[in-house]
């Protein structure tokens, strides 16, 4: 991969969708996606925002090699990708992992969370099993839990935790680009503010691309290098994350920005890190 090729790039990705007809009405086509353009460069990280029904959530999952889209083009470090006749395959599949909103609901119940790990390793590796445990647990210290977690059911675990569990396991097979469809809104602030900054600890130290999708502009603020504004299906704005905070163009952002309600994640970080701080304190 040449050094300024994205880690993913978008042209003209279309999404349509067939709906079916009733008694009354013939069946239509409804296009989601209306030939959306973006590209992320390594170790950078692109929000995409919209109001419910903008686009997000389809153009994540296109991106994170789930759906096929009808048409455009879709590149993972400068390659073409193909999904729409067969799955990826796994070396294509170890670049790109997913991150979805509901953690509990994206962890099998029934299994225990070393399992839920070292999953991806048995489908996509040859990894000796004495190897998948260490990096199963090496990976729950990263995420802020640790080896004693090892044998614990999801259930046992707090929302946050869970999606500590959930970033684990999309960090078993290095990839190089996280899809995270609103990652934190199912969580209470102060833990969002956690997650929040352990992803971006963990894009320092792996050196991960980031596609982050949320409704939430301060989550977005705290979090993009980038910003892509989706309405109906298509990209109305787009732009670095400082000139679009600063000054939205667009008629759809401005209404976007004034209508939703702004939380200081950045002084909701800091009153973690000063609350962690004492209790380590106290500890001493």
């Amino acid at each position: 991969m040449a050094e300024n090729t994205p880690v993913v790039e978008g042209r003209a990705i279309v999404q349509d969708y067939h709906v079916p007809g009733s008694l009354f009405t013939g069946s239509k086509t409804v296009r989601a996606l209306k030939g959306i353009d973006f590209a992320v460069q390594k170790g950078k990280t692109l929000a995409i925002v919209g109001e419910s029904g903008s686009g997000k959530s389809t153009l994540a999952r296109i991106i994170a090699l789930i759906d096929a889209p009808s048409g455009g083009e879709l590149r993972i470090d400068g390659q073409p990708v193909d999904i729409s006749k067969h799955r990826p395959d796994s070396a294509l599949r170890s670049k790109v992992q997913m991150v979805f909103q509901n953690p509990y609901g994206s962890l099998n119940p029934r299994q225990k969370v070393g399992d839920v790990l070292m999953e991806p390793l048995i489908i996509n590796t040859r990894t000796p099993a004495a190897e998948r445990r260490e990096r199963a647990e090496a990976m729950l210290v990263k995420v802020g839990l640790g080896p004693e977690h090892f044998n614990r059911y999801p259930h046992m675990f707090s929302g946050g935790q869970r999606q500590r569990i959930a970033i684990a396991r999309a960090l078993m097979l290095n990839p190089q680009l996280l899809v995270l469809d609103e990652p934190v809104s199912a969580l209470d602030l102060s833990v969002q503010a956690q997650v929040l900054n352990l992803l971006a600890d963990l894009q320092d130290e792996f050196e991960l691309t980031y596609v982050f999708v949320s409704h939430d502009l301060s989550v977005v603020r705290y979090i993009a290098d980038d910003v892509m504004v989706l309405s109906k299906g298509e990209a109305v704005e787009q732009g670095t994350r400082e000139a679009l905070f600063a000054d939205p163009q667009h008629p759809y952002t401005k209404s976007l920005f004034a209508a939703t309600p702004v939380t200081d994640v950045e002084a909701i970080r800091a009153r973690v890190v000063q609350r962690q701080a004492a209790r380590q304190a106290q500890r001493a």
